[in-house]
């Protein structure tokens, strides 16, 4: 029979051998009062939420069916995050075992995406913010290392620098631009593209993909990669994640987190699904490790086929495995990007609703996760794959409504040039 500790405590020092421990024990009492618990609810219905994760001191639990948690920590600063709401902390006054009342408030991401150079180009990041104030857009997506393997800010990332992805700087203080626009109460999202990194590879050839020959891989693109396999690499993409999470961005999204697209390619481990599901899914286990003491959010970009092969579409990507190393999954859900269609859905481009709706709903029933983990990127500009046809208010408002249809956690509207209008968009009341 388990014997309570106060109970323990008077047994003991009611003999000997308890006058002797007595010391040892009143020792360990104070680590016995560092447990505290709380609940976690929803600030709009008071429901509890489960699965929400609370971090104290970089220990991170989950909580109940009742919302519920406890946690072992000196500390009276909690953070929480959920899947559908708001990241958020509390703090509080006096050594009461028993937290506040975590209130989450519910959230659904509506984003524009802004590359290396729209971030920093004021007449271009001028434009998405009034679209941010007018309509119903509260997000943007930032690229931390965009395309090109640029960072374009003064970075501490060693390896930034010392890879040439310094060369260019469009944003002279990260930090201050995300404490400008948190203020403005948006949603922020560091994009973070990963194996596709030509200038990483070219300083470090010894971490590159090869082409057949032994020369380094080059894309259609003309752009070199990193070897998923390569875990040296993964420290350099860590640590702008960390970097990005630490300036107040609320979540991480790794873009480009797969192998290329390209056949009879050498990397350092054979080239089986079954090892490329494990660097991809690896990776971002490790992406989720680093970051757990931050709050913030991790996303993985995903193919849109993605949802419907199998496999893992020769890449790495199994939805199925990418869902238990992420808390949201951002499928690329552009209709020009089904060059084969889908079941029912032959046009992409004439069936923009249908190519959004189907895809969210087989991927959540194949998966078996919940709707909200599914956050898709949406097509806002012009088709490339079939009529060349403008993506403009009539497209756009169908994958929205697609999208919220599905139950996504919100949508992200990509153009690559960063160029935006309201067609397609609500207005704000």
């Amino acid at each position: 029979m388990l014997i309570p500790p106060l109970a323990l405590l008077t047994r003991l020092t009611a003999t000997a051998q308890g006058l002797f421990l007595f010391p040892l024990l009143m020792l360990c009492v104070p680590l016995l009062a560092l447990a505290f618990e709380g609940r976690v609810t929803d600030a709009v219905n008071g429901r509890p939420v489960a699965g929400a994760t609370v971090t104290a001191n970089g220990m991170a639990v989950t909580t109940d069916a009742d919302g519920h948690y406890q946690l072992q920590s000196t500390t009276q600063h909690v953070q929480a995050r959920a899947v559908g709401y708001q990241r958020t902390s509390v703090t509080w006054a006096g050594d009461s075992s028993q937290a506040p009342l975590i209130r989450l408030v519910p959230l659904r991401p509506k984003a524009l995406y802004l590359s290396v150079y729209g971030a920093g180009n004021p007449a271009v990041r001028d434009a998405a913010l009034k679209l941010l104030s007018s309509t119903e857009l509260n997000a943007l997506v930032i690229d931390i290392k965009g395309d090109r393997g640029l960072v374009p800010y003064p970075s501490a990332v060693a390896q930034a620098a010392q890879c040439g992805a310094r060369s260019l700087t469009t944003v002279q203080d990260m930090g201050v631009l995300v404490a400008l626009l948190k203020e403005q109460g948006i949603y922020l999202i560091a994009r973070i593209v990963a194996f596709k990194d030509d200038l990483l590879a070219q300083a470090h050839p010894e971490w590159s993909v090869k082409a057949a020959d032994g020369s380094l891989f080059r894309d259609r693109e003309h752009f070199a990669w990193i070897d998923p396999f390569q875990r040296e690499a993964w420290d350099y993409l860590l640590d702008l994640g960390a970097e990005a999470a630490a300036m107040g961005f609320d979540e991480i999204q790794y873009d480009y987190v797969r192998f290329p697209d390209s056949r009879g390619l050498l990397f350092s481990q054979p080239n089986t699904e079954a090892n490329r599901v494990a660097a991809v899914t690896g990776f971002l286990q490790a992406a989720h490790r680093r970051l757990a003491p931050y709050n913030v959010f991790l996303a993985a970009d995903v193919f849109g086929y993605t949802a419907w092969n199998n496999n893992d579409t020769s890449i790495g990507q199994n939805l199925a495995a990418l869902s238990q190393a992420v808390d949201y999954l951002s499928p690329m859900l552009y209709p020009s990007g089904f060059q084969f269609g889908i079941p029912g859905a032959p046009d992409p481009v004439r069936q923009p609703y249908d190519i959004v709706l189907q895809t969210l709903q087989h991927a959540a029933a194949r998966t078996g996760i919940a709707p909200l983990r599914f956050r898709p990127w949406l097509q806002a500009f012009r088709d490339y794959a079939f009529d060349r046809r403008p993506f403009d208010a009539d497209e756009i408002r169908a994958q929205i409504h697609a999208a919220e249809q599905a139950g996504s956690d919100g949508w992200m509207l990509w153009n690559p040039r960063n160029s935006y209008s309201s067609e397609g968009l609500r207005q704000q009341e």
